[in-house]
């Protein structure tokens, strides 16, 4: 069966779902012939997706024109919803002869939409999977925008004309979703290895060590400025500024990066799918910073308030450093049972249900 994936670059949470998935399904579908089509580069999807794949280093979604992490450029973002919407039935028509010319299978988006809409023109079945929608988050930002009612419509209809759409929870509740099917979280829960990331990053392992990762988009941060503390190390990505010697680096591509946030005492993080739930599955205290305005995080946070010690951050204080009471008051709180993210086994089962007989290669 040839299979085109379509992942989302919008942040790495859209992987940390798909990939488990794909790496359960493979033993389902023997003869699976996998092709992966983002804008993320080939090492961050090998690093997580196991097995051969062909790349198409190309996006069929954008998700929000970001200024950042976690705020949104709404004018520029609606500007490229009426370009990409100008023409719909001319961009669904080119994209359903892109897809007859590559001879897929089955399309599986998380979380674009436009391939749906495509695929069930071209009479190939096709299944959406994610924690969010595009059309939710339209709304949601752009609902007061210039021709917004006809693009939410045309974004609405792209998704229900998947066969179905697998909700992963925690997220979003998919109201408008009649053919959603609801299904535990996914997660790639890494394994505490702290004696092999202290010889490979130069860690102290008897100081807790403070993961800081924003979920693969920028946020600048002044961590030349950040306050020192005798019993903590910080490992961040990219160069630590000069004169910083309980800062480190790491690579998220190339760091075994779940067996790293399952090893670390804490991450510093942004609202996100993946981080949240693979640091929760680990028993990893989680700091994120305020982000009231995206509609996933109510129900993250409710989620981690189940699942996890989790707290809030305001901005002032993330940029300031100043969290690390807010650190020490969660790790003298009791730890709660580590969930379970059997998302990604029952995913692939119905997928291999859906798919697997309706393969011709």
């Amino acid at each position: 069966m040839h299979l085109l994936v379509d992942i989302s670059a919008h942040g790495l949470g859209h992987l940390a779902q798909t990939a488990p998935v794909l790496n359960a399904l493979r033993p389902l579908v023997p003869d699976l012939r996998l092709a992966v089509r983002s804008a993320l580069p080939r090492r961050r999807l090998a690093a997580r997706i196991a097995g051969d794949f062909e790349h198409i280093a190309e996006a069929r979604d954008f998700g929000f024109i970001m200024h950042n992490a976690v705020d949104a450029d709404r004018p520029a973002s609606a500007l490229r919803y009426r370009e990409l919407h100008a023409d719909w039935p001319r961009v669904v028509a080119d994209e359903a002869d892109w897809l007859l010319s590559r001879r897929v299978d089955a399309v599986v988006c998380n979380a674009a939409y436009l391939p749906l809409a495509a695929a069930a023109q071209a009479g190939i079945p096709a299944v959406g999977m994610s924690s969010l929608n595009w059309a939710d988050l339209f709304a949601h930002y752009l609902g007061g925008e210039p021709d917004a009612t006809a693009i939410h419509r045309q974004i609405l209809d792209a998704y229900r004309a998947a066969k179905c759409f697998l909700n992963f929870a925690p997220g979003l509740p998919m109201v408008g979703f009649p053919h959603c099917i609801a299904l535990p979280p996914v997660a790639g829960v890494g394994q505490r290895d702290r004696e092999f990331f202290a010889g490979q990053l130069g860690l102290d392992i008897g100081k807790r060590w403070l993961l800081v990762a924003m979920g693969g988009m920028d946020f600048p941060l002044e961590l030349e400025h950040w306050p020192r503390h005798e019993d903590l190390c910080w490992l961040i990505p990219g160069r630590p500024p000069a004169g910083r010697d309980d800062l480190r680096c790491f690579d998220a591509a190339e760091s075994r990066f779940n067996d790293l946030l399952a090893s670390v005492d804490a991450v510093i993080t942004k609202p996100g799918y993946g981080t949240f739930v693979e640091a929760a599955c680990a028993g990893t205290t989680i700091l994120y910073l305020e982000r009231d305005d995206w509609p996933e995080t109510a129900y993250f946070a409710a989620w981690l308030a189940r699942h996890a010690r989790a707290a809030a951050l305001g901005r002032r204080q993330l940029l300031a450093g100043d969290f690390i009471a807010d650190l020490r008051a969660l790790w003298a709180r009791p730890a709660p049972p580590l969930p379970r993210a059997d998302g990604a086994r029952q995913a692939a089962r119905r997928l291999a249900d859906m798919f697997g007989a309706e393969g011709n290669d």
